[in-house]
């Protein structure tokens, strides 16, 4: 995961969440996010 930038791992999560693709991948990118020290920019909730 390292190979993404900041703004380009919020760009997928963002992404992620808006096609609805599947929960696990997003709470991987999520993940890596949380070991950066970044937090998503807006809040959205998994189904």
């Amino acid at each position: 995961m390292g190979a993404l930038s900041d703004e380009e791992l919020y760009y997928a999560y963002q992404k992620a969440i808006s096609l609805g693709l599947d929960e696990e991948f997003i709470l991987m990118l999520l993940e890596e996010m949380e070991i950066r020290g970044l937090k998503p920019k807006k809040q959205y909730i998994l189904n």
